[in-house]
């Protein structure tokens, strides 16, 4: 929730506790809180004046703090001071300093690559595109290098030497403040809509309505709503989105001390009026999980993707006297449907292992949208022209060219398993009819913990998918009808 409801909330309820204690018990729980104080200060006097190496009274404070948190054994608790406070707050609304990239690392090559390029941002003015192999970072080669370089202050440079069609070139980034936009959506293939939800800020339910509302003027019939890589944010946030799809109903239930169960409830939402497909995956959390939970068991939602990634606890900011902040866990919350995921997850209602281009391609199905061509290669992807985070897997070998198994099975709404004893990846079709390729002959290959097939063979047998292949350029294009 956002930071001022939330603290009113808290504080209210701890005085509304107070008021239970007869005078006498309240006494003596002053008096023990008393006692409690002093023992403190004499252990921190003791440190003061006879500790060898001497004691800083500020770090002792500090760690004193530190260390009642920590015995809360909860990771999501913390102290923060009025610094570190600002800069999570700056983490939360999606603003921060960089140039203005998101990455993909494959640890099996230590290939580091850009898969988006932040428009209006500093690698873009700096003509870095999607695509880009990061070579090194400040002369530093990938491998030998966290990446933790491209952070750094606002107006200072980093130096890249990035591959591009096979040519390298070096580029130089002014790193910059940034704020990424939180909704960003596009119509594809005449009325499905895709809208991506990359964080619940504070804005982030303005923003979402806005775009929610051009994709109604564009012609929705359908909507895939990615909430793949959003880790969460404000849940006033959450619940303000939640609105746009119910107009009456459960959201979730919260929990405090108590234990008692509190239904969070819609009454004056809007029917969004159109099927919906929600995208997430292992990093999906928190009030993404909640926005998640309120659609799938109000069904008003598919759930395409893997299992979320399981933080079922709400934080308050609670404000310190000296100006610091207390982040600290003060709710649990359960689906409409009473299920507490916490460390566990929502499993999605289908599962889509692996890709982010096959998770797409299915979400894009399930919404109705019947024609889909996907253009790229191992580095990037686009759909029916628009550019997406993803790639083919495209590899060129002995004369033969291979895409990624899974993204194959999701243009042809096949299943997909693999077979260890025989080393054969299996596609079955909705009619039930089983294709094998195998890796005896060349039709399946394994890189980097992936399968890829032949797509030449594979088009033999499921000849609804046609494909081109581009040398110079080293594209392929990918179409089913």
């Amino acid at each position: 929730m956002k930071p001022a409801k939330l603290i009113s909330a808290v504080v209210s309820s701890c005085l509304a506790m107070s008021l239970l204690f007869s005078p006498a018990a309240q006494a003596a729980e002053n008096a023990q809180a008393a006692s409690n104080m002093d023992l403190i200060n004499e252990i921190m006097q003791y440190l003061e004046d006879y500790n060898v190496e001497g004691v800083d009274r500020d770090t002792l404070i500090r760690g004193a703090i530190d260390g009642m948190v920590n015995t809360l054994e909860d990771p999501y608790s913390t102290y923060f001071t009025k610094e570190e406070a600002a800069e999570f707050e700056h983490q939360v609304d999606l603003e921060y300093v960089g140039i203005g990239i998101r990455m993909m690392y494959i640890p099996s090559s230590k290939e580091l690559y850009i898969e988006e390029v932040l428009a209006g941002s500093p690698a873009e003015q700096a003509g870095l595109k999607r695509g880009d192999t990061i070579v090194k970072i400040n002369g530093v080669a990938i491998g030998d290098t966290s990446g933790d370089e491209l952070a750094g202050a606002a107006g200072t440079k980093v130096t890249l030497l990035i591959s591009r069609n096979g040519a390298s070139k070096t580029i130089v980034v002014t790193r910059n403040a940034i704020t990424s936009a939180s909704v960003t959506g596009q119509i594809i293939g005449g009325n499905t809509a895709y809208i991506a939800l990359t964080g619940f800020s504070q804005s982030a339910d303005e923003e979402f309505a806005k775009v929610l509302a051009n994709m109604r003027t564009a012609g929705m019939k359908s909507l895939v709503l990615d909430l793949r890589d959003n880790t969460g944010g404000y849940m006033d946030t959450a619940y303000n989105i939640a609105s746009m799809f119910m107009d009456s109903g459960i959201m979730m239930y919260t929990s405090d001390q108590s234990g008692a169960l509190t239904p969070v409830t819609i009454t004056s939402g809007t029917k969004i009026g159109v099927p919906v497909v929600v995208l997430t995956n292992e990093y999906t959390a928190s009030a993404s999980e909640a926005l998640t939970g309120a659609l799938r068991d109000n069904k008003l939602a598919t759930i395409v993707g893997t299992r979320s990634y399981g933080k079922a606890r709400i934080q308050s900011l609670l404000p310190v006297s000296n100006g610091d902040m207390l982040k600290l866990t003060t709710m649990k919350y359960l689906t409409p449907n009473k299920e507490d995921f916490n460390h566990i997850g929502l499993a999605p209602d289908i599962e889509v292992q692996g890709s982010k281009t096959a998770q797409l391609v299915t979400a894009l199905r399930i919404a109705g949208l019947t024609t889909i061509t996907l253009a790229g290669d191992n580095h990037i992807l686009d759909v029916n022209g628009r550019a997406f985070a993803g790639n083919l897997g495209l590899l060129k070998q002995n004369n033969r060219v291979y895409a990624s198994a899974r993204v194959l099975a999701a243009l042809v709404e096949s299943d997909i398993t693999w077979d260890s004893k025989n080393k054969k990846a299996v596609f079955t079709n909705g009619a039930g009819k089983v294709f094998g390729f195998t890796l005896a002959s060349k039709e399946a290959v394994s890189k980097d913990n992936e399968t890829l097939i032949d797509v030449s063979a594979f088009a033999k047998k499921f000849p609804a998918l046609t494909w081109s292949y581009n040398a110079a350029a080293n594209q392929l294009k990918l179409s089913v009808k």
